[in-house]
């Protein structure tokens, strides 16, 4: 809802650009439906195929790392993943690299990733309090309740940065660095109109996140406004899932048919149920020093038929997201039967946990300090944590030790007066103790107590989603995401299914969803039926009806009673909707004489709106169609206004029926 002053000078515009609104409490020159309009048609053929592109090249932007991988439209069954980046950490893959991100102190961008990293690491502390450091920045989209373009977030030494030009950086990085990559392979300058380009954000987020990942797009130069169709936003876990139905069988880890209990990375696991020549093709692979080519065909059809049902459980380092399928065939469309659900459920949750523990040792105010004061120190600590906590396994006996830096050291000592020992001595934290090469060592049951909260978030919600109706006979749960990698996350998901349904990982679990999202660029059409996140309509005048209407919605103008504010559902939250559906309504000025049609789409979250001032609607879209100097030959003036749904993005259009003017517009969730 606008307040008071808002409303009076919208009203001031509007009575400005036509002649007195007839809706008094949200100041909008009114419309009223013309019935028998409520159509509904699908318009499927209408979908425009859009230009052609050479390339499809997909950016996972991830909260704890990101990369790329791309395929040509010529041969799409080779998925090419971005060269290996310089600067690895041991005990961790380095397919993609981590979503750091450096300015220099007058603000202009520096470096992305393991080259932030190692380069703000390698500054000495005087000067590294002037550079922006920014890292896991992309849940700020999740968790800012009233996103806009405005949106701050805040550096390592405490600095506001905006969020916008922030994630513009990292995806001019992308291009730049893809581009290097296509010219070098192909030998030729590569033009970025050549490529369509995917971004994948988590289902879960609200519209207005998706859309603030386009923004940042086109402020990085992506893509152009005028070109919108260059870039399409994909869902995570729906890109997961088109790339684990492509899964042949010695691509992925069935938890049911062999244990994984023994202790080593998932990625030996793997081996157990490979073939020789897999085995020596992964390994070839990893040495590969530019690309990971694989090719996708001979998929996991055998195992699935029509109607199956498979849930995807994507778990990255920021959300965790679930997702319901259904097999359509003869294509093997995609049918989401529930909508995305999940939450902040990460494994940047552990880190957290983590740092709570070392608060209670060593002091929250000593922490907070240190950060500030040595945050490439701090980093140093994370990164040594990063791979101890890669190595908890539920059956682990022995400790794990994790380096503490030199700096941790010796700060602790100038803060307190007393030596890191000393405190973890007199702490009553008995699983920590204090190694005498200096590090912490912890004991298995320490480690696993900081991943429980995390697992059990993620458990409760799978618990409650596999209680829905629609969510019965699931035959496969693929476990995919960076956090998959889990043995602790892989035994609570085993545990809590009982063998309800197969639980498959992924031979790459943390490239599963760059894979799906190339396969999903090439071809958008893939997924067939999504279910609308909210519910959408627009503000209309409705002729008053005593006893039905609201005596306060009643308004009268030139001897007619309307009942204004009257929200009209297009489509109501949890439907199915076909990819590229259009909706058609048509509506009529309330006035003859209206020189400007203006007519607001409204949200909401709830199914069911019956007036937009309820609580929950807001208004986030406006078609203002100018009919100036154009005469009407019916008697009453047609506007008919369409949406289309489906993508990940809801186009709106309005078009004056007798002239065929049309003023199109994209739902806008951003500006407040």
């Amino acid at each position: 809802m606008m307040t008071e002053k808002e409303t009076a000078t919208e009203k001031i515009i509007t009575d400005a650009m036509a002649n007195p609104s007839p809706a008094k409490s949200m100041g909008d020159p009114g419309i009223t439906p013309l019935s028998p309009s409520h159509t509904q048609q699908n318009d499927t053929d209408q979908v425009p195929s859009g230009p052609s592109f050479v390339v499809v090249v997909a950016i996972d932007f991830g909260t704890t790392s990101s990369g790329y991988a791309y395929a040509f439209t010529k041969e799409p069954e080779c998925i090419h993943t971005m060269r290996r980046w310089e600067g690895g950490d041991p005990g961790v893959s380095n397919q993609k690299t981590p979503t750091t991100i450096l300015l220099t102190p007058d603000r202009k961008f520096h470096s992305f990733g393991y080259a932030a990293r190692d380069f703000y690491h390698d500054l000495d502390p005087s000067e590294s309090k002037h550079w922006l450091y920014l890292e896991k920045f992309k849940m700020k989209l999740h968790t800012t309740a009233n996103l806009s373009i405005d949106t701050d977030l805040h550096a390592a030494n405490g600095k506001r940065v905006k969020a916008l030009d922030i994630f513009a950086y990292a995806l001019a990085f992308f291009k730049e660095q893809a581009l290097k990559e296509l010219s070098d392979q192909t030998g030729g300058e590569f033009d970025n109109n050549d490529v369509r380009w995917v971004i994948t954000v988590p289902a879960i987020w609200k519209m207005p996140a998706k859309q603030f990942m386009r923004e940042a797009a086109y402020k990085s130069g992506l893509v152009s406004r005028e070109n919108p169709e260059q870039l399409i936003i994909a869902l995570e876990p729906e890109a997961a899932s088109i790339y684990c139905r492509k899964l042949r069988l010695h691509q992925m880890v069935d938890l049911g048919t062999h244990s994984t209990q023994n202790g080593n990375s998932p990625t030996d696991n793997v081996g157990g149920g490979m073939t020789q020549a897999a085995k020596e093709h992964v390994r070839r692979n990893r040495q590969s020093r530019t690309f990971l080519v694989e090719n996708v065909i001979g998929e996991l059809w055998s195992e699935l038929e029509e109607g199956d049902r498979y849930v995807v459980v994507d778990c990255g380092g920021g959300t965790v997201d679930l997702t319901v399928h259904q097999i359509r065939l003869p294509e093997g469309h995609l049918k989401e039967l529930y909508k995305a659900s999940g939450g902040p459920y990460g494994s940047i949750g552990i880190d957290y946990e983590f740092e709570k523990l070392l608060c209670r040792i060593f002091g929250q105010d000593f922490i907070d300090q240190f950060k500030i004061k040595r945050p490439a120190a701090w980093v140093d600590l994370m990164i040594a944590f990063e791979s101890r906590k890669r190595a908890a396994a539920p059956d682990r006996s022995n400790p794990l030790n994790i380096n503490l830096p030199f700096s941790f050291i010796d700060y602790y000592k100038k803060f307190r007066g007393h030596s890191v020992e000393h405190a973890l001595r007199k702490s009553n934290v008995d699983f920590v103790k204090w190694s005498s090469q200096g590090m912490l060592r912890m004991s298995p049951d320490a480690m696993n107590s900081l991943f429980k909260s995390t697992i059990d978030h993620i458990i409760q919600h799978l618990t409650e989603l596999f209680e829905k109706p629609e969510v019965s006979d699931i035959k496969f749960l693929f476990l995919v995401g960076g956090f998959a990698e889990s043995p602790l996350l892989q035994h609570a998901v085993q545990d809590m299914l009982q063998g309800r349904s197969r639980i498959i990982i992924p031979h790459d679990v943390g490239l599963t969803i760059l894979k799906g999202a190339v396969l999903f660029g090439l071809d958008p059409s893939i997924i067939k039926v999504r279910r609308a996140p909210l519910t959408y309509g627009v503000g209309v005048l409705n002729r008053f009806v005593d006893g039905k209407h609201p005596p306060e919605k009643l308004l009268v103008k030139d001897g007619t009673r309307w009942c204004t504010d009257v929200f009209d559902t297009f489509i109501a939250a949890d439907q199915s909707v076909a990819l590229g559906e259009m909706v058609k309504r048509s509506y009529t000025p309330a006035k003859p004489s209206q020189q400007v049609i203006v007519i607001h789409v409204y949200c909401s979250e709830k199914e069911k709106a019956g007036f937009i001032s309820e609580p929950g609607v807001r208004k986030c879209g406006t078609l203002r169609l100018d009919v100036s100097g154009t005469e009407s030959a019916a008697p009453r003036r047609e506007i008919q206004t369409l949406m289309q749904f489906g993508d990940t993005e809801i186009r709106a259009m309005a078009v004056d029926v007798s002239t065929g003017r049309t003023v199109k517009a994209s739902i806008d969730f951003l500006s407040h």
